[in-house]
């Protein structure tokens, strides 16, 4: 079991790392008091799947508690099957500072409404475990894709690759558009099966209209701009910590051209893809 504890400096970004490690399929826990981890783990063995990556969240919340992450981690690395690493996250005193004034939350070492002092108290009581640690990670100057850049490139096993989960929504444009959707894509350029008697009732799941779609020779065309244009896009993407790209397809109603569009892009993004899921928000509206 590979095993990373995240600590460091309060408003250094350990959250923000623990939901990327969570991305990456480690079962995380946060604000874990120490002495807990082990009865933590002898847990995990029995249960009904077998957790092989676990992400653990310890901060100063733990108050008394966080005195016992020295040795337990100690105890920890002296066990053969486990392969512990301890992450510590720290950041310059302007930013932590900024930070803190942003979320307008008191520091947890902050006892008479400075940040600052705060901060200093902390650093102080966080020095040996941060000369100890396997890792510190200054998160100064660093967005959430270059966290996620130096997570993956420390902690993805050799030949493993950052994953971006693929979700395609149909929907029709007279009912409203796909709120949260990245990507928004028209289909109504396809002429629309509404207006073929033998069609109108159907949806883009029957095969009559889907075979009615494929027809067109622009149907085709689209789709590949729309994988050469992702082709392009999910690089960067991921680059910049995107772990869910949603696209979006409409046409009028949403039962038709956009079902049967996105039924297509779905298996055609599935032969490069791992994760793509394939709904349909409109296909049961009937006006």
């Amino acid at each position: 079991m590979r095993i990373v504890i995240v600590t460091g400096m309060s408003g250094a970004g350990k959250s923000s790392a623990l939901r990327l490690f969570e991305d990456m399929g480690y079962y995380c826990m946060d604000n874990i008091p120490p002495r807990l981890i082990g009865n933590f783990l002898e847990l995990t063995k029995s249960a009904s799947k077998n957790l092989t990556r676990v992400a653990l969240g310890v901060d100063i919340r733990g108050r008394e508690f966080f005195e016992d992450l020295q040795s337990t981690v100690e105890a920890l690395k002296k066990e053969k099957e486990l392969e512990v690493t301890t992450l510590f996250l720290t950041a310059s005193d302007e930013a932590l500072v900024r930070r803190y004034k942003e979320l307008r939350r008191p520091h947890p070492m902050d006892k008479a409404g400075n940040i600052f002092d705060g901060i200093q108290r902390e650093k102080q009581f966080l020095e040996h475990l941060r000369l100890t640690s396997d890792l510190v990670l200054d998160t100064t100057n660093k967005t959430l894709g270059e966290l996620k850049e130096m997570i993956d490139r420390l902690f993805l096993s050799q030949g493993e690759k950052p994953k971006l989960f693929l979700s395609i929504i149909s929907f029709g444009f007279k009912h409203g558009i796909v709120l949260d959707a990245d990507l928004v894509f028209d289909v109504r350029f396809i002429n629309n099966p509404y207006y073929v008697p033998e069609l109108k009732h159907l949806t883009g799941l029957d095969a009559p209209l889907k075979e009615y779609v494929l027809q067109f020779p622009e149907t085709e065309q689209f789709l590949k701009k729309i994988s050469d244009l992702l082709e392009f896009l999910v690089p960067y993407y991921i680059r910049e910590g995107k772990r869910t790209l949603t696209l979006a397809l409409g046409c009028t109603g949403g039962r038709h051209r956009s079902v049967v569009m996105a039924e297509l892009l779905g298996d055609q993004l599935a032969e490069h893809y791992s994760g793509v899921s394939v709904s349909h928000r409109d296909r049961h509206y009937w006006k």
